[in-house]
């Protein structure tokens, strides 16, 4: 499958393009600094910003379906740091992504939010409920739930994935998957884990219509 990946050159966008393209998949990615990856064969490297109309439709022509693991990044991992991208940049994107989709007849979109965005507060510990209303963090959730809902009123066959905390630090791959906290899913989850479970989405349509939070088994 041609694939448009958005964030590849994110920790977890990093595991989704090595998958893919193990995969067999011809990948086109859409980056601000192109040098920051390698050329290799079946990938598609274009220089732009994924929230940008014109950068988009160059990299999204022959593609077929889209992922992305998008995020408001900040200057560290530090909740209070100060933010890099705007607080509407994921929306902004995802408006452009959707409209794009449509008249490049793309159907699949599977893209990344995160637990405890909308209807998932709830299910969030208070402690993680505190640290997002009360640090910088607050500032991607809220994005997220936005560009969920474009996402869920787009008529195109979409999956969301929530993954729980996401952490480098550990190498597992097993998965559970949650759907309205049932199981209640773990607290934490490797980005790798999500990269290909992203992957895999887009080959399933028991996950078409879906919005899944996951966790490491």
């Amino acid at each position: 499958m041609n694939i448009l990946l958005l964030g590849a050159t994110g920790r977890t966008g990093k595991h989704a393009l090595a998958y893919a393209l193990e995969k067999g998949h011809q990948v086109s990615i859409l980056v601000r600094n192109p040098e920051r990856i390698a050329p290799q064969p079946n990938l598609l490297i274009f220089e732009g910003d994924p929230a940008n109309r014109i950068d988009l439709q160059r990299a999204m022509e022959g593609c077929r379906a889209v992922i992305s693991v998008l995020n408001i990044s900040r200057t560290s991992d530090f909740p209070w740091a100060a933010l890099r991208t705007p607080k509407t940049f994921l929306s902004n994107a995802m408006h452009k992504v959707i409209g794009l989709a449509k008249q490049n007849n793309i159907k699949r979109l599977v893209f990344c939010s995160a637990w405890g965005v909308e209807d998932s507060r709830k299910e969030i510990p208070f402690w993680f409920r505190w640290t997002i209303d009360y640090s910088n963090i607050k500032y991607a959730y809220l994005d997220h739930g936005r560009q969920e809902e474009l996402v869920t009123q787009s008529g195109l066959d979409y999956t969301i994935v929530r993954p729980v905390g996401l952490t480098d630090f550990n190498k597992k791959l097993s998965i559970t998957q949650s759907e309205h906290n049932l199981p209640k899913p773990n607290l934490l989850i490797s980005r790798k884990a999500v990269a290909l479970f992203m992957v895999d989405c887009l080959f399933t349509t028991e996950a078409q219509g879906k919005t899944i939070t996951i966790s490491n088994t």
